[in-house]
C-alpha cells in the first residue's frame, strides 16, 4: 500500500516571531514546509535547515506562482505583515500595503494556482474597544487603529474568496503573544520590539535600560492596561489544529480567538517579570499611546470546543521565564 505524501505547506513570514514557532509545530505535526520571508524583520537563523527557503517579498508574485509549482504547495499559511500599533497610527498605509494590499496578491496567487486552503494571522485589534469582556467572535468588529482595520480587510477578503471559489480558510485572532520555545530552538528576535514581556525581558537580560509604561489612567484595576497573554507555542499548536480542520472539511471556514481568557495589567506582569527574574524591573511612567484600547480579553471557548484545543502553558509565570530564558541565552551568545 503505498504511504500518501506529507502535506505541503508554505509559511509566509516564517523567519519571523510567530511564524518560526509555527514553522516547528508543523514539522513536529509531520508536513513538508517551505518558508517565504524577506527578512525586514525576522531572521534567517530561526528557519529550520530541513526547510526550503525563499528571501523574497510576498508581493512578488512570480516568486509565489514558483514555490507552489515547486514545492507542490497545498496550503499556505500567511503570517507576513506588520504589526506595531502606534507605527499604523502614524504610517496607515504602510500597514494598508503590507498587511492588505499584500495579502490581496497573495490570495489571488493561491486561487489562480489551485491551493484550496488558507490560515490567516488576524489579530484582536479588529474588535476596537468592544463592550463585552471576555470578547467572543460574534462580538462587532470596530477597529480603532490601521493595524486592525488592515487585519479586519483581509479577514473580509478570504470570507468573500471563499464564497466564490473552491477554498477555505481559518481566521485565527491572536490577543497578546509572548514567550519562546520551551526548547530554545526560536523566540522573538525582532530589533526595536515592542511587545510588553519581550521589552521587559531585554530590561533584565541587561539589552535596554528601562521600559515605558503607556498609560496608568485607564479605567482598570490600577490605571494600566490590561492584556490576555497567550504563549507562543499554544498559538503554534493552534494553527497546526486549524490547518488540519481546513484539510478534514474541504467546504468549511473557520474563525476563532486565540487567548487564554486571563487578564493581566502591564504593573501585574511587569511585577510577574521582577519575581521569576528575581531583580527590579526599571519603569518610566508616559501617558497613553495612540490606538491602545484599556483591555482585550479573550473568549477562547470555541476553538477549544471544535478543535479541541488544549493549551499547554496557560501560567504567566511560565510564559515570562521562556521569555526570559531566550533573551539570556542570546544575550550569551552575542557576547561570546
Amino acid at each position: 500500500m503505498a504511504i500518501e505524501s506529507k502535506r505541503s505547506v508554505l509559511v509566509t513570514g516564517g523567519a519571523g516571531y510567530i511564524g518560526s514557532h509555527a514553522v516547528l509545530a508543523l514539522i513536529d505535526a509531520g508536513y513538508a514546509v517551505s518558508v517565504i520571508d524577506d527578512l525586514s524583520t525576522g531572521f534567517r537563523s530561526s528557519v529550520p535547515a530541513q526547510c526550503p527557503f525563499y528571501h523574497a517579498d510576498i508581493a512578488d508574485r512570480a516568486m509565489i506562482d514558483r514555490i507552489i509549482a515547486d514545492e507542490k504547495i497545498d496550503a499556505i499559511m500567511h503570517f507576513a505583515g506588520s504589526i506595531i500599533v502606534p507605527e499604523s497610527v502614524v504610517d496607515p498605509l504602510k500597514y494598508y500595503d503590507n498587511n492588505t494590499a499584500k495579502s490581496r496578491g497573495l490570495i489571488e496567487s493561491a486561487v489562480r494556482n489551485g491551493v484550496r486552503h488558507f490560515v490567516f494571522s488576524s489579530t484582536a485589534a479588529v474588535y476596537g474597544e468592544p463592550a463585552v469582556t471576555p470578547i467572543h467572535e460574534q462580538v462587532e468588529t470596530k477597529p480603532i487603529n490601521p493595524y486592525g482595520a488592515s487585519k479586519l480587510m483581509t479577514e473580509w477578503m478570504l470570507r468573500d474568496t471563499a464564497t466564490a471559489h473552491s477554498f477555505n480558510y481559518a481566521v485565527l485572532r491572536y490577543f497578546n503573544v509572548a514567550g519562546a520555545d520551551p526548547l530554545g530552538r526560536t523566540g522573538q528576535s525582532t530589533a526595536g520590539a515592542t511587545h510588553l514581556i519581550k521589552v521587559a525581558s531585554e530590561v533584565v537580560a541587561g539589552k535596554r535600560d528601562g521600559i515605558a509604561v503607556f498609560g496608568t489612567d485607564y479605567p482598570t484595576r490600577d490605571g494600566t492596561a490590561i492584556r490576555d497573554y497567550i504563549h507562543v507555542s499554544d498559538l503554534a499548536d493552534a494553527h497546526v489544529l486549524a490547518l488540519g480542520a481546513l484539510f478534514a472539511d474541504p467546504a468549511a471556514s473557520i474563525l476563532f480567538n486565540c487567548g487564554y481568557g486571563n487578564g493581566f495589567s502591564v504593573t501585574e506582569v511587569l511585577d510577574a517579570v521582577e519575581q521569576v527574574a528575581e531583580q527590579s524591573v526599571n519603569r518610566r511612567l508616559e501617558g497613553r499611546r495612540p490606538g491602545d484600547p484599556p483591555a482585550l480579553v479573550a473568549d477562547s471557548s470555541a476553538i477549544r470546543a471544535t478543535l479541541g484545543w488544549t493549551p499547554r502553558h496557560d501560567d504567566l509565570p511560565t510564559i515570562v521565564a521562556h521569555a526570559l530564558a531566550w533573551e539570556r541565552q542570546t544575550a550569551a551568545r552575542d557576547a561570546a
